[in-house]
C-alpha cells in the first residue's frame, strides 16, 4: 500500500496547487479588478503571502486529520476517494468561473469516501454541523456585516477629503488589506491539505508500522515539517498560477468595485479567515471575501450588487458538499473493486 499512499500524497499536493489556482481571486479579484496592482504582480505577491500564512499554524489540519472521522478506519483509498471528489468539483467550477469552496469540496469529499468505505455512522456528523455548517451560515454572515459597518464608516471618514486624496490613500491601504487576505487564505486553506496528508499518515500508521521512516509521521497531533513545507508550497505555487475566470468574476460581475470598496472588503475578509483559523475551523475563504464584496456594495444601495450573479455563487455554495461528497462516493465504490 506504500505505492497508494504516494498517490494520495501526490494527490493531495494536486489538490492544494488547484486550490491555489481556484482561490487565487480570492486574495487578488479586487486589487487587479481596481487598478491598483497588475495580474502578474499581485499573484507573485499573493503565492509568497499564502506560503507565509500557510506556514504559521496547524489548527486547521488538526481539524481535518482527526475531527470528521476516527483515522482508524481511514484507509488509503478514502483519502484518495476524497481528494479526487474535492479535485473534480474544483475543476468544475473553475471552469465555469465559480468562486466556490475548496474546503467545503474536500470535507464532502472525506463524508462522501468515508461513508462509501464504511457506512452512515463512520462520519462524525456533529462534527460537519459544528465545524462547517454553522460556519458556512455565520463566517460569510460576519464577513457582510463587518464590511457593511466598515464601508459606512470609511465613506464618512472620506466624505470630508478631496476625491483625489481618497483614491491615493485607498490605493496603498488596498496594498496592505490584499496581503492580510493572501496571508489568511493560506493559514486556513492551504492546512485543510496537510490535514488531509496527515490523516493518510496516521491511517498507513495503523496497518503498516514501521514501514515509513519516524521523521515523517505524526507525533501526536503535530502535523510533520515536511507537510507543512510541500503544501505551503503547492498552494503558493498554484496561486501564483492565478485564475483569471473567476478573478473576473469577483472582481467585476458581483460589483464594480473600488479602491476604498476593495479595501473594506478585503479587511473584513481577513479578519473573519484569521479569526477562524486561530480557532482551527475550516472556513470557506471564498464565502468570506465574497460575502465582503456584497457587504461593501450593500452600503452603498442594494441595488448595487447583482443579486442575480450572487444567487448563481450562492448555488454553488450549496451544491458544493453533496456534489464532491456524490463523486467521492462513487470514486471509492470503484476504487473498493480495485484494491479489493
Amino acid at each position: 500500500m506504500v505505492s497508494v499512499f504516494i498517490a494520495v500524497v501526490i494527490a493531495a499536493v494536486l489538490f492544494d496547487f488547484i486550490n491555489g489556482f481556484h482561490d487565487a481571486a480570492n486574495a487578488i479579484a479586487t486589487v487587479v479588478s481596481t487598478g491598483v496592482l497588475p495580474m502578474r504582480t499581485a499573484v507573485i505577491i499573493a503565492g509568497v503571502l499564502n506560503f507565509v500564512g500557510a506556514a504559521t499554524g496547524t489548527a486547521v489540519a488538526k481539524t481535518i486529520a482527526s475531527g470528521f472521522a476516527d483515522p482508524l478506519i481511514i484507509t488509503q483509498p478514502v483519502v484518495l476517494a476524497a481528494l479526487v471528489g474535492a479535485c473534480v468539483w474544483n475543476i468544475a467550477t473553475w471552469y465555469f468561473g465559480i468562486p466556490s469552496s475548496s474546503s467545503h469540496a474536500l470535507i464532502g469529499g472525506l463524508a462522501g469516501a468515508v461513508v462509501a468505505h464504511a457506512g452512515l455512522h463512520a462520519f462524525h456528523w456533529g462534527a460537519l454541523g459544528q465545524k462547517v455548517l454553522v460556519p458556512l451560515v455565520v463566517s460569510p454572515a460576519l464577513g457582510f456585516l463587518v464590511a457593511f459597518v466598515l464601508m459606512i464608516g470609511l465613506a464618512w471618514i472620506s466624505s470630508r477629503a478631496t476625491p483625489g486624496t481618497v483614491v491615493k490613500v485607498s490605493r496603498r491601504l488596498q496594498l496592505v488589506s490584499a496581503c492580510a487576505m493572501a496571508f489568511s487564505h493560506g493559514s486556513n486553506d492551504a492546512q485543510k491539505s496537510m490535514g488531509i496528508i496527515t490523516l493518510a499518515l496516521l491511517s498507513f500508521a495503523a496497518s503498516h508500522a514501521g514501514v515509513l521512516p519516524e521523521s515523517m509521521m505524526p507525533k501526536g497531533e503535530h502535523v510533520p515539517t515536511w507537510v507543512i513545507i510541500i503544501c505551503a508550497t503547492a498552494i503558493a505555487v498554484g496561486t501564483m498560477g492565478g485564475g483569471k475566470r473567476i478573478i473576473k468574476t469577483m472582481g467585476t460581475k458581483v460589483i464594480r468595485i473600488s479602491p476604498l470598496q476593495g479595501f473594506a472588503a478585503e479587511t473584513a475578509g481577513a479578519t473573519t479567515i484569521l479569526v477562524a483559523s486561530h480557532f482551527g475551523v475550516p472556513v470557506s475563504t471564498t464565502h468570506c471575501i465574497n460575502a465582503s464584496i456584497m457587504g461593501v456594495g450593500a452600503s452603498k444601495r442594494m441595488s448595487a450588487v447583482r443579486w442575480g450573479v450572487a444567487g448563481n455563487i450562492l448555488t454553488a455554495w450549496v451544491l458544493t458538499l453533496p456534489a464532491s461528497a456524490a463523486v467521492a462516493y462513487v470514486t471509492m465504490l470503484l476504487f473498493g473493486v480495485v484494491f479489493r
